[in-house]
C-alpha cells in the first residue's frame, strides 16, 4: 500500500525515529560504516519541502547532471507536508496530514515565488476552477460554531458563531453570545468584551506602556485581570493561538492576542499594524504582524507542492507532471532510489553522524553514516560520501548529527524546542450530520481535540470535492499539547511531545469516536456505522519553534536580529550548510524554501570562493 493510504499512526509513525532517539539517548554510537562507493554531489538529509527544496536549487545552479541523494527517515516524501488517502465506497479523498496552506502567498519571498513558479504552481487557475467550491459550506447554510460540553459549561450546546463579515476570524456574532451557556456575569462579561467600543483596561498608561505591558502578559492574565471577566468567558478562548503557536492563552503574550485580532483591546487605542511589518522576515509573524490575506489549500495541503517537487526532481517515479494532475497522481516508490537518477530519494533511512574527510577547511569531501531510521540497533551502518551536505532536518538533531561543531552553535541549535500537534483525519461515509447542523467548523477548547473540521471544499484535476452531504468526506480534528503552569513555552513543548508520544492508537481512535458522537450525534451521526477509517498524524516535533515576548528577549521577538539562536546555528559549517524552517524561526512553507535556497548559495560560494574561511572546527575522519 502505497504511503499516502496507510492509516493508522502516522505523521511521526513508528519505524522512522527509533534510531534517532537511541542516538539521542548515547546507546547508539556509529562508527565506521560499510563503504559502498557512493559519492554524490550533494547529499541532503531530510525530504521535507526545505530538502526538495534545496535539490531542486542545486540543479539549477549547479547543473541538471549533478548527483543529489536526499535521505528521509520516514517511509514517504514531504516532511510535514505530507498527504493522506482514503477511498470510501469507491471514491478518492485525500486531506492535508500536515503542512496546510499556502498563506498569504502574496507575501512570499523572492526565492519561494520562483520555485512555485518553476515547479508549474498556477494559484490564479487554481482559485479559479475552485471559485464554486469555495464557497460550497456557506451556499448550504453551514456555519462556524462553537461546542459547550455539559462537564466544563452549564449544558451541551453548539453554538453557531456567525462572525460579522469584516470582523476578525476570531471574533463572534452577537447571537453568540444571546445563545451560549453562560450565567448572568459571564454573558455580560463576553459582551463587553466582544463590543466595539470598551473600556481602557490600561487606563493611565501611554501606547508604548501598554504594548511593553502586553507584550509580556499573557492573553488569559489579560482577560482575568485587566479585563476582569468571568472565568468562564476566560475559557472560551483558553485555546487562543494555539493553532499557531501550540500553545494555549495561557502562553501567548497578550501583544499577539491584539495583533492577531482577539478581542477586549478597542478601548486601548493601540493603532494599526502597519503593512510591511517584519516583511524582510520569510514565514508569516503571527503576532507581529497584520493578518494575512487570502490563502491557498490544496485538497491535500502543501502535500501538491512536494509532489510537484518529486515529480520534477525524480520524473521517472510519476507520469504526472502537472499541478491539477498531482490530484489523482500515483507515485512509483521503488523508482525514488534508481541508480543513474540525478536525484534519488531514499526513504526509511536515518543519517547517524556527517563529518568532514578532514579539517572542515580543507576537506573535499563530507562522510555521512546512515542506517534504517527504525532501528534502534542497526546491525549495518552505511557511509555515504558528498561533495557538499545540505542538513535539511530538524536543528535540535544536527547537534547530535554533527558533534564536532562549535559549542555555541550546537547551543543555539538546541535552542528552539518545536510545538507538538496532531492531525487526526477521519474519513466518514457522509456529512449529512454536519448539513443537518448547520456546521462546517467546531471550536470546542475544552474537548480532547479542540477543532473538528469538515475538510475545506476544493478540487484539483481529478480529484473533486464532495458536493452532496451524502457522499464520503473527511473531518479534521485538530489537538495541541500545551502544558500550562510550566515556566517556559520550550518546557510546555517538551512536556506535550512527551504526552503524544505516549499516546496509543487506540486512545486517539476512543477519544475521537467519542467527540465526534458527543458533538455530532444529535445531527444523526453513529460513529460505529459512519466512520469508514482514522489517520492519526502525530508531529511531537511539529512547528517550529517563535519566538515569544513571555520568555525570549524582546529583539528576537520583534526584530530581525543577527543575535537571535536561528542565526547563530544556521551558519555554514565548512561543506555543511542547514535548510529548514527552524533556521528562520517560521513553520511556514516560504520560510523553508527560502532557508533551502540561501544554504545552496553558501555551498555555491565556498565552491567558488574556496578562499574564504569557513567555521572552524574539528573533522572526526
Amino acid at each position: 500500500m502505497p504511503p499516502p493510504r496507510r492509516t493508522g499512526l502516522r505523521g511521526s509513525h513508528p519505524g522512522a525515529f527509533e534510531a534517532a532517539h537511541a542516538l539521542r539517548d548515547g546507546t547508539l554510537r556509529p562508527t565506521g560504516g560499510h563503504d559502498d562507493g557512493e559519492l554524490y554531489d550533494l547529499v541532503v538529509v531530510g525530504g521535507g519541502l526545505s530538502g526538495l527544496a534545496a535539490a531542486h536549487f542545486f540543479h539549477r545552479y549547479a547543473g541538471s547532471g549533478k548527483s543529489v541523494l536526499i535521505l528521509e527517515n520516514h517511509d514517504d516524501f514531504g516532511g510535514h507536508a505530507k498527504r493522506n488517502e482514503f477511498v470510501v465506497d469507491g471514491r478518492l479523498l485525500a486531506l492535508n496530514g500536515g503542512t496546510l496552506e499556502i498563506e498569504s502567498p502574496a507575501r512570499y519571498n523572492e526565492w519561494a515565488k520562483r520555485i512555485l513558479d518553476e515547479i508549474g504552481v498556477d494559484i490564479s487557475a487554481y482559485l479559479r476552477e475552485n471559485r464554486r467550491e469555495a464557497g460550497l459550506h456557506e451556499r448550504l447554510g453551514m456555519d462556524r460554531a462553537f461546542f459547550f460540553d455539559r462537564e466544563s459549561w452549564a449544558s451541551d450546546a453548539l453554538v453557531p458563531r456567525h462572525v460579522p463579515p469584516g470582523t476578525s476570524w476570531y471574533g463572534f456574532g452577537p447571537d453568540f453570545v444571546a445563545n451560549a451557556p453562560l450565567g448572568e456575569k459571564a454573558r455580560a462579561d463576553l459582551a463587553r468584551l466582544l463590543a466595539s467600543r470598551q473600556p481602557d483596561y490600561l487606563a493611565g498608561a501611554s501606547v508604548a506602556e501598554k504594548k511593553k505591558r502586553l507584550a509580556t502578559m499573557a492573553y488569559d492574565r489579560y482577560l482575568l485581570d485587566c479585563a476582569k471577566v468571568d472565568p468562564s468567558v476566560a475559557w472560551i478562548f483558553s485555546k487562543a493561538g494555539a493553532g499557531v503557536f501550540c500553545v494555549g492563552a495561557d502562553a501567548m503574550p497578550a501583544l499577539f492576542a491584539w495583533a492577531m485580532g482577539y478581542p477586549g483591546f478597542s478601548g486601548l487605542g493601540l493603532g494599526e499594524l502597519p503593512e510591511g511589518l517584519l516583511s524582510d522576515l520569510p514565514g508569516g509573524q503571527h503576532g507581529r504582524q497584520a493578518e494575512s490575506g487570502e490563502s491557498v489549500h490544496f485538497p491535500d495541503g502543501n502535500a501538491t507542492l512536494a509532489r510537484l517537487l518529486v515529480a520534477s526532481l525524480v520524473p521517472g517515479a510519476t507520469r504526472a507532471r502537472t499541478q491539477d494532475e498531482m490530484g489523482t497522481a500515483t507515485f512509483d516508490y521503488a523508482r525514488l532510489d534508481l541508480a543513474g537518477n540525478p536525484t534519488r530519494i531514499r526513504l526509511s533511512t536515518l543519517a547517524l553522524n556527517v563529518a568532514h574527510d578532514g579539517p572542515p577547511d580543507q576537506a573535499e569531501t563530507v562522510s555521512i553514516l546512515c542506517a534504517p531510521a527504525g532501528n534502534p540497533h542497526p546491525d549495518t551502518i552505511t557511509r555515504i560520501r558528498a561533495r557538499q551536505v545540505v542538513l535539511a532536518c530538524w536543528n535540535m538533531v544536527i547537534p547530535y548529527l554533527v558533534p564536532t561543531m562549535p559549542a555555541h552553535q550546537k547551543d543555539a541549535l538546541a535552542y528552539g524546542v518545536k510545538g507538538p500537534i496532531v492531525y487526526a483525519n477521519v474519513a466518514i461515509r457522509n456529512w449529512r450530520a454536519f448539513h443537518e447542523l448547520r456546521v462546517a467548523e467546531v471550536d470546542c477548547p475544552t474537548l480532547y481535540f479542540e477543532q473538528v473540521q469538515l475538510a475545506e471544499a476544493a478540487s484539483l484535476g481529478g480529484l473533486k470535492a464532495p458536493s452532496d452531504p451524502a457522499m464520503p468526506n473527511v473531518v479534521r480534528m485538530i489537538k495541541t499539547f500545551g502544558a500550562p503552569g510550566l515556566p517556559t513555552k520550550r518546557d510546555q513543548h517538551r512536556a506535550g511531545r512527551a504526552m503524544l508520544l505516549a499516546t496509543s492508537f487506540d486512545t486517539f481512535e476512543r477519544e475521537i469516536r467519542g467527540q465526534l458522537q458527543h458533538i455530532l450525534g444529535p445531527g444523526g451521526f453513529d460513529a460505529d456505522r459512519d466512520i469508514a477509517a482514522i489517520t492519526v498524524n502525530r508531529w511531537p516535533h511539529g512547528y517550529a519553534y517563535t519566538y515569544n515576548s513571555l520568555y525570549d528577549p524582546p529583539e528576537w521577538v520583534f526584530t530581525a536580529s543577527e543575535s537571535r539562536p536561528c542565526v547563530t546555528g544556521r551558519q555554514p559549517f565548512g561543506r555543511i550548510a542547514i535548510a529548514n524552517a527552524d533556521s528562520a524561526a517560521s513553520p511556514h512553507t516560504d520560510a523553508a524554501f527560502e532557508a533551502a535556497h540561501r544554504a545552496v548559495a553558501e555551498l555555491l560560494d565556498r565552491q567558488v570562493f574556496p578562499f574564504v574561511p569557513p567555521s572552524p572546527g574539528p573533522a572526526t575522519f
